[in-house]
């Protein structure tokens, strides 16, 4: 995504800065988990698109020392992290089974996975359809009987296929747009609950 030079730090990136996370997302899924409760000690975690690392600092304090997360992106994570993370560096989407399958099945999978964006929002909106839909795939194949998904998308007319999608692969769908989106922004969270066996 395009750096904006005239955006400054706002009010929850200095409260994520001053609590030791690199980026404000991490209040988007504190507020998800606060509300379907998806995190609990000792769970595998998933998390695709993970940079700067925000989510992954985030539950690997939830799942604690006897939990494990795995952590995906293609762009180097400079964040430190404790022992019960794990990082990978490469494309979640294309990379081989096994790397992705380290802890597996996975409790929990987490996608905040967005396309750069090109300024063209039909195009935008598609390709963040089609991450979705990978990733949505990508918990099918690895996560447990149970477990849950968290996938971020562009809202557009490909939502309802989106939700469709979770709605026949878990027992529950859930629409959440977190207090700490941008005004401006489109995304919405689409949470799936419970994978069915």
């Amino acid at each position: 995504m395009k750096h904006n030079p005239y955006a400054r730090p706002d009010a929850r990136t200095r409260a994520a800065k001053a609590q030791g996370y690199p980026a404000r997302s991490v209040f988007k899924l504190e507020e998800i988990d606060r509300r379907v409760k998806l995190f609990a000690p000792g769970q595998r975690v998933l998390d695709l698109g993970a940079a700067p690392g925000s989510w992954s600092l985030y539950a690997a304090g939830r799942v604690g020392e006897r939990g494990a997360v795995l952590a995906i992106d293609r762009q180097p994570i400079a964040q430190a992290f404790p022992p019960n993370v794990r990082v990978v560096e490469g494309d979640a989407l294309t990379l081989e089974t096994a790397e992705l399958s380290a802890f597996a099945p996975y409790e929990v999978v987490l996608s905040d996975m967005a396309p750069n964006t090109s300024g063209l929002k039909g195009a935008d909106q598609a390709r963040s359809f089609e991450l979705f839909m990978r990733a949505v795939d990508v918990a099918r194949r690895l996560g447990g009987a149970g477990s849950h998904f968290v996938g971020k998308l562009f809202m557009s007319s490909d939502f309802e296929a989106a939700r469709a999608a979770l709605t026949s692969a878990y027992e529950k769908c859930q629409v959440i747009r977190p207090e700490g989106t941008r005004s401006r922004s489109s995304e919405v969270f689409l949470v799936g609950l419970r994978r069915r066996a």
